[in-house]
């Protein structure tokens, strides 16, 4: 039987770090969920807080802190557009101070730490499906920087950390993911489309629509991100996503398909530095995670759209 774990998981109150936290504690580990509640929910842990196994501590990773655990994920960071230009300034701060202080204390108790990093570190990519390798195509000065160089930053330290001191990393850039427990005001275009749609609003759509992206349940990323944590001598990065394309007036179709609305579909200004293309080469997550994506799209949206009826009553 595997020996529990004491696992810290900042953002732990967020959309994917509430989903960790459960399959964490399910597989019989204890686990700090940290979260200063910018975007993290206490109804997404409320569960959770009845677990024995599972701690809560109301923090924000910019302010050092001392905590023994054996891993550390570290997903604290708004992950859509209007939250994190919400305060810019703080999302860098997020992004580049709050890994520091997590790989301190990776570096003092021997820790495994894992960053959620992002596909956005590909900017608006000119190779297509975007490799690992690809250094990728980000404007540093955008209203996107804050995340995008925010991200790509905190890899530089993950790398540094590893090579400097011999911490013992992991690298993951998560592509577009869904499931239950998303904000329904978070700005990502599936909780949009979907409250969109259920309310019976206009579906928004920013540019022709023709755009395209990589849609990944949240229960498929879970996995790879457990699986990247407990694979030996592999610091990636590697993509976790799925390579399953679509546009995103395709998406939004085929939501209203899913929900029976009347919305139309209307169209406003793409916003600066919108990728235009997006799809991961999960090759490497494949080889060596032998991780890939089960569950479909059609069966993912279902999930999701059954949640936010249960959220917003309807």
């Amino acid at each position: 039987m595997q020996k529990s774990k004491t696992i810290l998981v900042t953002g732990g109150a967020g959309f994917i770090g509430s989903h960790l936290c459960k399959r964490l504690l399910e597989d019989g580990n204890h686990v700090i969920c940290m979260d200063n509640f910018f975007t993290g929910s206490l109804d997404n842990i409320k569960e959770l807080l009845k677990n024995k196994n599972f701690e809560l501590i109301d923090w924000d990773i910019e302010n050092k802190i001392d905590i023994k655990a054996d891993e550390i994920y570290n997903l604290a960071c708004p992950a859509s557009p209007p939250h994190y230009q919400f305060n810019p300034v703080k999302t860098v701060r997020t992004s580049v101070v709050g890994i520091a202080n997590m790989l301190d204390i990776a570096q003092k108790y021997n820790a495994k730490i894992l960053q959620a990093s992002t596909s956005e570190v590909y900017g608006d990519p000119l190779e297509h499906p975007q490799k690992e390798t690809y250094w990728g195509n980000v404007n540093p000065i955008g209203i996107r920087s804050c995340y995008d160089e925010g991200k790509r930053c905190a890899e530089t330290l993950m790398m540094d950390y590893h090579r400097q001191f011999g911490t013992d990393i992991k690298i993951i850039r998560i592509f577009n993911t869904y499931g239950p427990n998303m904000h329904p005001n978070d700005g990502r275009v599936v909780s949009n489309f979907i409250v969109q749609s259920l309310k019976g609003e206009d579906i928004t759509i920013y540019g022709t629509g023709e755009q395209t992206r990589s849609f990944c349940y949240v229960s498929d990323l879970i996995d790879g991100m457990v699986k990247m944590m407990n694979k030996d001598n592999f610091s990636g990065p590697v993509n976790i996503g799925n390579p399953s394309e679509r546009t995103i007036l395709n998406l939004a179709e085929f939501i209203i398909r899913k929900t029976g609305t009347n919305s139309k579909i209307i169209f406003k200004p793409l916003p600066n530095d919108d990728p235009i293309k997006r799809k991961p080469d999960i090759t490497l997550a494949k080889e060596n995670l032998n991780w890939e994506p089960k569950v479909d799209t059609e069966t993912g949206i279902d999930l999701t759209i059954e949640y936010f009826k249960k959220i917003l009553n309807l």
